[in-house]
């Protein structure tokens, strides 16, 4: 008979020795058979059916075998060791029958009897799986969660294991922000709002009323200044020396750090502008309305452009909503997708939202081919190149500081890209035949660009660190990051200096202010969560010392002089922005490090306090108010930092608990009697007398949410619900969060 016609031998499933006697087999462990002749090993040579019905599910299969088996080796270990020979010995029981069973136990036999131990016991786990349960919330017991009337209610998370009262991330108002974002500083005053509580709650109280006020003003300002939706783009612009100015504001500050612009071809396409007597390109008019835009907040130190800005912004958005994605696939449109981005952070439109608007903006670039080095693709020239670095390397920074900002996690790898770093060339080179690199001393218009990518990877090791939801977050990692950042910080330092001692062009004042502004922003959200543990514990010390020399520098950089103004300086009060969230961080955690001081000198001679940070602390309310003055509508900054400030005055006379609740009150009085006349002025500017005060009467009526528009770090302009129209009552059609693309 052929092999293929021979029947198939069935397995063998009685027990070795039923089969040995030829009897039959119930296939028990041990079997009836060995059960009656007092034999309990009962060995089998192929796996049984599954045991749910033999064993309970759960239940240890050494629990129906004699303990004194040896736990059998891995699948891989079949090899029998003289110990485990050793110990079949003691297997042999009492009966001589059962005895002379053993003896003729081989040592396959032995090892198979250990191989079906574990088989047995895989399948018991496998067995004891229940079918998968609904999930039951279980609250957190590392939330803690604080409510007031004006700061609303936050939910502080932290994590298990870490330092007492470090904290991971905070929920405000259905949001979730990580470590990097400003709010988790307001977290560290929460005091001051629950001593205030119960008068910031009474409707008749001062306090209360002063605060309906200044909001419902709040609320006419931003109505008169709401651009209509959709804002269709039109040819106008302001007088030639004025939009020259514009302009100029914008080359000397924002492009000599992010690069978006090739500027003579900007320049050129500009002054043809001026002399076309045929159609113009609404693609560059657009592009250009949002160069003036960044340049208004730098203009002058009133932000008297304010209105039109925030036009030429809604224009902006307007232009990319149409539906025309492919047309848009080009350089200009991307071009213009990022100055968007950058002048709704600086208007203030949207606030967070920016962190999503980055996204877009990150994955339309790489749709276009932009992560991947030009040299590996079909590029015809060195100015196509070179754009599209440049472009790729703002797009980087964008996606940073929008996670910086945002505390989002930043979504991005080191490996999600190769396209190198911009070369060093001036932009004129990039038109002329075959041009070649300036040599890495000598400045030229891409080098602060160049200086500042050479930080990316450790700036968002830093982000991933702290936003990233799998992220430990420990101290000593904390430590090895800032010993990179900081030794990246100084190669970045050592590159601008010998580029601003070599012959020809220096780096520009803003660029660098700006570059030095932005590395100890990273610097100090490294080490703001160990901030407040650091009051407790000595073991972060380092990290307390380090956060406030760095929020130090970053204020001397961001403080205005008192006779001409910086950039920068009029940038941090008329605009918003990363610069004025890190600026701002930088203050409050000064304020709490001298107020910390205060309370921990409690020797019978106090030691005077420490000039330096009480110079902060003076300045900064002053500072915030100049943001009221340059066009803001959101006192609840200058409220804050008027409360502080009478706090920590309170403290150093020696003021009792009750006393200070007084003080603060006072102080909350003071600053909003302080803002009623700025705002009243800034409401009258758009409606006559008598239709102020009945739409001032009319807001007045609505019930006040204090803890609303809490982020006083943007313009809150058009991103909040109760963006009325002043005429009809209702709210605006299309508010930019419900129409934005991008």
């Amino acid at each position: 008979m052929s092999e293929s016609g021979r029947r198939r031998r069935r397995p063998a499933v009685s027990c070795t020795l039923c089969r040995r006697r030829k009897i039959r087999c119930n296939r028990a462990t041990p079997c009836s058979n060995c059960s009656r002749s007092k034999n309990s090993v009962c060995v089998y040579d192929n796996p049984l059916t599954p045991l749910r019905s033999v064993l309970v599910p759960g239940e240890s299969i050494l629990q129906s075998v004699p303990s004194d088996i040896p736990a059998g080796p891995s699948r891989s270990g079949l090899a029998t060791s003289p110990s485990s020979h050793q110990s079949t010995t003691s297997l042999a029981p009492a009966s001589t029958r059962a005895s002379t069973v053993v003896s003729r136990t081989s040592t396959q036999e032995v090892e198979l009897l250990k191989q079906r131990i574990q088989e047995l016991e895989k399948q018991i786990r496998e067995a004891s799986v229940r079918p998968a349960q609904p999930v039951v919330s279980i609250p957190d017991s590392n939330i803690k969660t604080t409510t007031s009337s004006v700061a609303g209610i936050f939910h502080v998370h932290r994590e298990m294991g870490q330092p007492p009262a470090k904290t991971r991330s905070t929920t405000h108002k259905r949001r979730t922000f990580g470590q990097t974002h400003w709010i988790n500083s307001i977290v560290l005053f929460q005091d001051i709002w629950e001593t205030t509580e119960s008068q910031l709650r009474d409707e008749t109280s001062s306090a209360f009323i002063g605060m309906q006020k200044c909001k419902a003003l709040a609320r006419i300002i931003k109505a008169q200044r709401a651009p209509p939706w959709p804002a269709q783009p039109t040819h106008h612009l302001p007088p030639k020396d004025v939009t020259d100015e514009l302009v100029d504001c914008y080359l000397r500050t924002t492009e000599t750090v992010f690069r978006v612009l090739h500027i003579p071809t900007f320049k050129r396409n500009y002054e043809a502008l001026w002399v076309s007597n045929g159609q113009i390109d609404t693609g560059f008019l657009v592009q250009l309305k949002l160069v003036l835009t960044i340049g208004a907040c730098i203009y002058d130190e009133k932000y008297t452009l304010q209105v039109s800005a925030l036009r030429w912004v809604y224009e902006a958005e307007t232009w990319l909503s149409e539906p025309k994605f492919k047309s848009r696939l080009d350089i200009q449109s991307l071009q213009t997708h990022i100055l968007l981005l950058i002048a709704r952070e600086i208007v203030g439109i949207g606030g967070d939202s920016v962190w999503f608007a980055a996204g877009a903006l990150l994955r339309k670039a790489i749709y276009l081919g932009l992560h991947r080095d030009p040299s590996r693709l079909p590029v015809e020239s060195t100015y196509v190149a070179e754009m599209r670095r440049r472009l790729w390397n703002t797009i980087l920074e964008i996606t940073l500081q929008s996670s910086l900002a945002s505390g989002g996690p930043p979504l991005l790898s080191i490996d999600d890209f190769d396209s190198q770093p911009p070369a060093h060339f001036d932009d004129d080179q990039l038109v002329a035949e075959d041009p070649v690199p300036k040599p890495d001393h000598a400045f030229t218009q891409t080098s602060i660009a160049i200086a500042l990518r050479k930080t990316l990877p450790i700036r968002l090791a830093v982000l991933k660190f702290l936003n990233d939801l799998a992220s430990s977050g420990t101290y000593d990692e904390t430590l090895q990051l800032d010993a990179t950042l900081r030794a990246s910080y100084k190669d970045l330092c050592r590159t601008l200096q010998k580029c601003n001692s070599s012959a020809g062009p220096s780096p520009p004042r803003f660029a660098t202010h700006a570059v030095d502004l932005l590395l100890h922003g990273y610097i100090v959200a490294l080490h703001s969560p160990f901030f407040g543990p650091a009051m407790r514990e000595t073991s972060y010390a380092f990290s307390r010392k380090v956060a406030v020399e760095a929020a130090l520098k970053i204020w001397y950089l961001a403080s205005p002089a008192s006779s001409a103004p910086s950039s920068l300086a009029r940038l941090l009060t008329c605009g918003s922005g990363i610069f004025r969230i890190l600026t701002i961080q930088a203050v409050l955690l000064i304020i709490a490090e001298f107020r910390a001081e205060v309370l921990e000198d409690d020797g019978l001679s106090p030691l005077p306090p420490r000039s330096d940070l009480l110079a902060v602390v003076k300045a900064a309310k002053e500072w915030v108010f100049r943001w009221i003055e340059a066009g803001a509508t959101n006192i609840k900054g200058f409220v804050l930092t008027s409360a502080i400030t009478a706090q920590i005055d309170g403290l150093m006379r020696g003021f009792r608990q009750e006393d200070l609740s007084t003080v603060l009150i006072k102080a909350i009085e003071d600053a909003e009697e302080r803002c009623l006349p700025v705002l009243e002025k800034m409401a009258a500017e758009g409606q006559s007398t008598d239709i102020q005060g009945a739409l001032l009467q009319t807001y007045m009526d609505v019930p006040l949410d204090m803890s609303e528009d809490w982020d006083f770090m943007m313009a809150d302009v058009f991103f909040s619900p109760e963006n009325m129209d002043p005429m009809g009552g209702g709210l605006r059609s299309g508010t930019m969060l419900g129409h934005s693309m991008c």
